[in-house]
């Protein structure tokens, strides 16, 4: 008899999404993404970084005010690293991403044909730009949900 206590789709990718942040070099916030397509597999996965070539030790790492002194001018989210490393369409596709995508994101998930969104976190639900995505997301018709995470051990 085949065991019955094996992880849901969700938190297989969701899993995957997680183990792609723990790659992201940023001191502070790490975001995985990962893409699913309608036949549950896997075509793209990302985790926020500097762009190719951009010396991650030579950059800053910090939060901050001043703007060209902070990672925010350089730092590419998970969703785009996840959508540029894709080499199939992403039509019809799920994205899972362990924080809630930022308006800049949002356009290119929508762009790119992705129709769902599964995220862990929204800790910025009130600031504006995420506000912007909900906005979008829902003119766009893309589903968004979250998904609570359960620890998973493998025996």
């Amino acid at each position: 008899m085949k065991r019955t206590d094996y992880i849901s789709w969700d938190k297989y990718f969701m899993g995957v999404a997680l183990l792609s942040a723990m790659r992201s070099k940023d001191p502070s916030t790490q975001v995985g993404a990962c893409i699913v397509n309608d036949k549950k597999r896997i075509v793209g996965i990302g985790y926020n970084g500097f762009p190719y070539g951009v010396e991650d030790d030579v950059f800053p790492w910090k939060n901050g005010d001043d703007f060209l002194d902070s990672k925010y001018p350089y730092v590419v989210h998970a969703e785009p690293n996840a959508i540029l490393n894709s080499t199939v369409s992403l039509d019809n596709s799920t994205l899972y991403v362990t924080l809630f995508p930022c308006n800049e994101c949002a356009k290119l998930i929508i762009q790119s044909g992705i129709k769902e969104v599964v995220y862990l976190e929204d800790k910025y639900h009130d600031e504006l730009a995420f506000i912007a995505s909900r906005k979008m997301f829902n003119s766009a018709k893309i589903i968004y949900r979250q998904m609570e995470m359960i620890e998973v051990s493998v025996k």
